[in-house]
């Protein structure tokens, strides 16, 4: 078996996509989640792989080759699928254990080389997931202040709108009352 990374593969969609296309490319045998294809084939042979690439680029999509950058679109991908698809107020975790459990390394090894590579730590990160996240359910506008900040697994609203004022330059509550647009696409919160 022969396992595939795959950057900025980051949603449901995503991976619909990259179905489709494998698909469409004559692949049958075949697991995806989040970020990685497992195809029952042993190897890609170089033009397979070639063909690969060229045909998720213009989707957006593009195959992770070394080890680090696999380990760093596997945290990204693990924070946004907390964030994004998760209740976080009924979850009071810590996230260094949840990603050092979930990618089998060290928290320290493993935020020193997201840092060195992303040039942001995981914990801001997270921050601008969460901000990003916060954009979408105000602008949805089913929810208030008080359960978004639950839903993002803040303590309080003050918290979750100091956070967002840092990131946005401006209070959730002004955020909302100028009805701006919803936040950035995952694949590209910096």
């Amino acid at each position: 078996m022969a396992t595939l990374y795959i950057k900025n593969m980051v949603c449901n969609r995503c991976i619909a996509a990259v179905n489709s296309l494998m698909i469409d490319l004559g692949y049958v045998n075949f697991q995806m989640g989040m970020g990685w294809v497992t195809l029952k084939e042993e190897e890609l042979q170089p033009v397979q792989k070639q063909a690969l690439m060229e045909s998720l680029e213009p989707l957006g999509f593009e195959l992770i080759d070394d080890r680090k950058s696999r380990i760093i679109t596997a945290i990204k991908n693990l924070i946004i699928q907390r964030i994004q698809h998760e209740n976080l107020d009924q979850q009071r975790f810590n996230w260094s254990e949840i990603i050092a459990e979930a990618l089998h390394y060290e928290y320290k090894y493993l935020s020193t080389l997201f840092s060195s590579v992303e040039g942001v730590t995981i914990e801001h990160y997270i921050i601008l997931q969460k901000v990003e996240k916060a954009k979408d359910l105000i602008v949805d506008d089913e929810m208030s202040l008080s359960e978004i900040a639950d839903r993002l697994g803040y303590s309080t609203v003050a918290h979750l709108s100091n956070q967002f004022k840092k990131i946005t330059g401006m209070p959730p509550g002004k955020f909302r009352e100028l009805g701006l647009e919803r936040g950035k696409p995952l694949d590209l919160v910096e």
